[in-house]
This record gives C-alpha cells, sequence and structure tokens, in this order.
C-alpha cells in the first residue's frame, strides 16, 4: 500500500511510516495512492457474511499487502468484535448504532484496529512510541481504551478543560499506566494545534518517537469505512436509495464513508451533520472554507472549528465543489434543536438520542422531506449515558447506565493542568525526558 501527502502527490511512503508518523512533515495527510473497487459479487453476497469477514475483506482490498493476511486477520479479530447493528425506528429512518464497543463510541473501531495495527508495526523497536491524540471528547476514551497497557506504547492525551461530559473526562483520566492525560486549558482547536505543532517540533522528535491517534491517522479511517458496509448489508434488501447522516466533527467519520462510496458501496448521498461549528456546511453552500475559533456546545465531540480531514475531503473531489456538493449535503442545528429533536424522538418513537445523534437525526428527517425516495440511516456514534446532564435533563428522565460507566464514578482522576501555549506542553513532555 502506498499513500500521498494531500499536499504533495509525489510524496508517497508505505503504510507502516504513514501510521508511525502519523502525517508528512510537508503539513498534508496521507491518503491512499489507489482506493480499490471491490467487485461486484462481494455486494451480491454480503448478506452472507459476518461482519468480522466484511471488515477483513475491505481491510485486505485497502492495504493490499502491507501486512501478512494472518496477522490481518487476528487484528480484525480481536479488534472488530461488537456488533454495529441498523435499527428502524421509523419506515423511513434507521439508526446505526456505533457504541457497542468498550468505550461505547464509535471511535472503538478505530482505535482498537489503530493500536494492534502499530503494536504490529513497533514489535521490533527499542524505543517507546508515543502517541499524542487531542480529543474533544470520545477520541480520548477510546484511545485510551484501545492502547491500555500495549507493550512499547504510550499515549498522550490532550483534552479541553470543562468542554467534556464528566464520564467523557473520567474514560481518559482515570486508567493511568501508559495513558497519560493533560486538561488544557482551551478549546479541542488548541489541543490539536498543539498537537500538530509537536510532530514538527524538532527537540521533540529528538526524544520521542512521535505519531498521532487522532483522525489524521490514516488507520483510524481504514477501520470506519468497515461499519458503512455492514449497515448497507442490513438494508440491502430495501428497494429505495439509500442516504447517510454522518454527525461530524473532524470529518474523518464522513471521510471513511466517503472513502467506502469509492469503494463501491452503494450509498447515494451523504449528509455532514454538524452543530453550529458549521464550517463545512457553509463551505457545502458558498464554496468557501473559513475555518473560525470553535464554540462550545452540548454536542461537545463535535465542537471543531478547523476540521482536519476537509483536506482528505477535498482530496477526494479534487477540490471541486460542484461535485462534492453532487453527494454531500451539509446542515446544522443550534442547541435548542437539539434538545427538541432529542424530545421528539423519546416521546414518538420512545428511542434515546445522545446530543450528537440528535444532530443526525434532524439533518436526515429535513433532507427527506424533499426526497422521499431514500431510506435513510443516521449514525448514532456514543451511548447517551455518556452525556448524562444533557439527555436526563433534556428528557426529564433517569437512564440506566452500562457497568462500564457506573464504575467510572468511584474512581479518581489524574490529569496535568497545562495552559494553551503551546509551551508549556512543550516543557511538560520535556521534563518528562529528564526525570
Amino acid at each position: 500500500m502506498l499513500l500521498y501527502s494531500t499536499q504533495n502527490k509525489r510524496n508517497t511512503t508505505n503504510l507502516k511510516t504513514a501510521v508511525l508518523q502519523s502525517m508528512p512533515e510537508d503539513k498534508g495527510l496521507y491518503m491512499p495512492v489507489t482506493i480499490p473497487v471491490m467487485e461486484n459479487s462481494f455486494f451480491e453476497n454480503i448478506v452472507e457474511k459476518s461482519f468480522e469477514e466484511i471488515s477483513f475483506r475491505i481491510a485486505e482490498a485497502l492495504i493490499d499487502k502491507a501486512i501478512p493476511n494472518p496477522v490481518l486477520e487476528d487484528i480484525i479479530t480481536d479488534s472488530i468484535n461488537f456488533s454495529a447493528p441498523v435499527k428502524m425506528i421509523s419506515e423511513s429512518i434507521g439508526v446505526l448504532e456505533l457504541f457497542h464497543g468498550p468505550s461505547l463510541a464509535f471511535k472503538d473501531f478505530g482505535a482498537r484496529f489503530m493500536s494492534r495495527l502499530m503494536g504490529y508495526y513497533n514489535r521490533n523497536e527499542d524505543k517507546k512510541l508515543t502517541i499524542l491524540v487531542a480529543t474533544s471528547g470520545d477520541t480520548g476514551g477510546a484511545v485510551a481504551a484501545g492502547f491500555y497497557k500495549t507493550e512499547g506504547i504510550e499515549v498522550v492525551i490532550l483534552y479541553p478543560s470543562g468542554k467534556v461530559s464528566e464520564l467523557q473526562e473520567k474514560q481518559l483520566t482515570t486508567l493511568g499506566e501508559n495513558i497519560i492525560a493533560c486538561e488544557i486549558q482551551g478549546s479541542f482547536d488548541d489541543c490539536q494545534a498543539m498537537v500538530k505543532r509537536a510532530f514538527l517540533d524538532p527537540d521533540l522528535n529528538k526524544v520521542y518517537r512521535l505519531s498521532s491517534a487522532n483522525s489524521i491517522n490514516i488507520a483510524r479511517l481504514i477501520p470506519q469505512t468497515f461499519y458503512y458496509f455492514e449497515a448497507w448489508k442490513q438494508v440491502k434488501h430495501d428497494y429505495r436509495k439509500k442516504v447517510f447522516s454522518v454527525p461530524s466533527g473532524n470529518f474523518g467519520n464522513l471521510t471513511a464513508g466517503l472513502m467506502a462510496k469509492r469503494m463501491g458501496l452503494p450509498i447515494d448521498h451523504f449528509i455532514a451533520a454538524t452543530n453550529v461549528n458549521k464550517v463545512v456546511p457553509d463551505y457545502l453552500k458558498t464554496g468557501t472554507f473559513s475555518p473560525v475559533p470553535s464554540i462550545s456546545t452540548i454536542s461537545n465531540a463535535m465542537d471543531v472549528g478547523d476540521p482536519s480531514n476537509f483536506a482528505r475531503m477535498m482530496d477526494l473531489y479534487s477540490k471541486d465543489h460542484d461535485a462534492i456538493n453532487k453527494d454531500v449535503t451539509g446542515f446544522f442545528c443550534d442547541d435548542e434543536t437539539t434538545k427538541d429533536i432529542m424530545r421528539r424522538v423519546f416521546h414518538q418513537y420512545q428511542y434515546i438520542l445522545d446530543p450528537h445523534g440528535a444532530i443526525g437525526y434532524a439533518s436526515l428527517e429535513e433532507y427527506l422531506k424533499n426526497h422521499d425516495e431514500f431510506l435513510g440511516i443516521f449514525l448514532e456514534t456514543a451511548h447517551p449515558g455518556k452525556f448524562l446532564p444533557v439527555v436526563e435533563g433534556t428528557l426529564g428522565i433517569s437512564i440506566p447506565l452500562p457497568d462500564s460507566l457506573n464504575e467510572l464514578y468511584s474512581k479518581l482522576k489524574n490529569a496535568e493542568k497545562l495552559s494553551s501555549d503551546y509551551s508549556g506542553f512543550r516543557e511538560f513532555m520535556l521534563s518528562r525526558k529528564r526525570r
């Protein structure tokens, strides 16, 4: 498998380098030189295949012998071992539940696959690999769980103080061992900027082998394509066109869906659904991409003002605004609308949405008003229990929590408090090597 930088297609490398390096020195993002198209027989027989079998076939096609098939099979078996069910909540709307993994968020798929892939590539290295990751909520918990006690790898997680839910924070600050949490007095965009800057810092790179577990790493996107195929399999029997509504912050999830479509998956349309941090819906409407400081909302995992994966979306469509608009429609809604949707869906269908899934539902419902020939699927990206105050306060009910979340309340938070100034984070990282 060869990959190139979105900044310079002549700058190519292999999968091992792309995964362990995370991003090229020219500040681009890695993309596959070739995105394979699956054969017709694969789709004809997909209903007979398990989720694990589908995942292996997609990974095998994308990775193209970059690692031995027996190793890839082991990685898939160990990482994609929970379900991604589609549940129909009305005649025209289904929900793809992506919260059945260990951290109860869709990012479990990417984090678990990536941790095992990195473990394989890092197995003969003497120097520890340090994973830097910025999180607006669910990434941190998924990465912490995925890499916990992985030999030869440590994880440093940066998260914005006061801008993740209590249970999200507990998931990434209570494990200890090889998981280090940094509470940044700023926004997610500040955290993301610090991670990107660290990769280009020569002093840090002298003492650390750095990589990233954010969706800037191609190893996150590969497994996120899997559940689009699995979802389509479950609704293949329906004769209608298919539209997927994807709650989006850094837009890795949507980019993975667009890659799946390039591989031949017959999804007819996508909706880029987000909150008031709407730079991508604005781009889709105007053709102008204007990053802005992020705004805090109740759908905090989407509080991103400068989404990294926009570069990959532009690359997939050769920066052709008309071309991307044929495949993607943008939508956004504010907090009050989000709460209204949560209440209405609960009372109408007895289905409990988290704030991100609510935005996915709202955008899909709006789209279907003028496209009744479609069957719509929205992604429910996290268990509603991870946003307990918002969900219970909005719905006026108490919801039962999975045991894995209940247990977090008794655990003690351990995080390094740092300002949003890069120099403080840099000094923290360097001082760890001087101890």
